[in-house]
């Protein structure tokens, strides 16, 4: 478990987050909703890619984007049900995934979220002072229901499998898996747009997700289709892809460690060179990838 001070940190990076947010335009933004298999969707938008389960039992969601972007998001989910939603889980703390919390949580959708999470968005609200109270609007984007290890839901003809990863993108993180569509919902922990992100403010891990990179293939088939955090759905293949090179830059990382070069001998040798083409337009750049490697294999 996360030292109390390092929630904290993580607190403040949530009030951090929220506050781009309300300065960001999103009168621009559009929805768009992409079909995955019989009653199951995924929602595009601003942030990261949201899962949506449809049927009788009604509407769950896995992440909310960013709370300006709610009303648009409720439209495109009565673009393919007529039933309300019952459900949001959270896959992480970050406020692109968890910033509509308050406004489904005030029409009375049950948050759902690994306990780590809620620890996080709750610190944020607080500031870190355990002490002080939080409104009834603000108690209403907390998850309301917190799991230690996973959690199942029997909805929609579906059984959803929601477990703890790591740490990984960070100390909270979840995969979801709707098992009998054969569709697994990554959050962050795996993306297409860019390298792996470790949020060190928030316990992540490099190698917690490589472990959870080998969990995917080890939980899934050849027809299984990966939802990533951000970025387009997803095959093994893929995960295979991205996998063989984190493992190449880990390697070489190492290799220089254990050849007596500092971090920044090693950065100048370029250890993602061949990889930079595709994956260096995202979040986090080739150095600070290194950099991170390099810290936690050296600690």
């Amino acid at each position: 478990m996360k030292s109390m001070k390092g929630l904290v940190a993580c607190g403040f990076a949530v009030l951090c987050v929220s506050s781009l947010a309300q300065e960001r335009d999103f009168s621009q933004v559009e929805i768009s909703t992409n079909r995955l298999a019989d009653n199951l969707y995924y929602l595009k938008g601003a942030g990261g890619n949201i899962g949506v389960s449809v049927g009788e039992d009604g509407v769950f969601l896995i992440d909310d984007q960013f709370a300006p972007l709610t009303e648009k998001l409720l439209a495109a989910i009565a673009g393919v049900t007529d039933e309300p939603v019952r459900f949001v889980l959270n896959t992480h703390h970050h406020g692109d995934h968890t910033g509509g919390n308050q406004n489904l949580g005030r029409a009375g959708v049950v948050i759902v979220a690994q306990e780590n999470v809620r620890t996080i968005l709750k610190n944020g609200l607080t500031s870190g002072d355990l002490d002080q109270l939080i409104s009834a609007d603000e108690r209403a984007g907390l998850p309301v229901v917190t799991y230690t290890d996973s959690v199942r839901f029997h909805l929609n003809g579906e059984n959803i499998h929601a477990f703890h990863v790591g740490p990984a993108h960070t100390i909270g993180d979840s995969f979801v898996h709707f098992q009998n569509a054969n569709v697994i919902h990554t959050g962050d922990v795996f993306r297409t747009t860019g390298y792996p992100y470790v949020d060190g403010n928030s316990s992540g891990s490099f190698l917690g997700i490589i472990a959870g990179y080998e969990l995917l293939l080890e939980i899934s088939n050849p027809d299984t289709v990966f939802v990533p955090g951000h970025g387009v759905p997803s095959s093994q293949d893929d995960i295979r892809e991205q996998l063989d090179m984190i493992y190449t830059i880990r390697d070489r990382v190492k290799a220089g460690i254990d050849g007596g070069l500092s971090l920044a001998r090693i950065q100048s040798g370029k250890p993602t060179a061949e990889y930079d083409a595709r994956w260096n337009n995202g979040k986090i750049k080739a150095p600070v990838l290194v950099e991170v490697i390099y810290n936690e294999l050296t600690n």
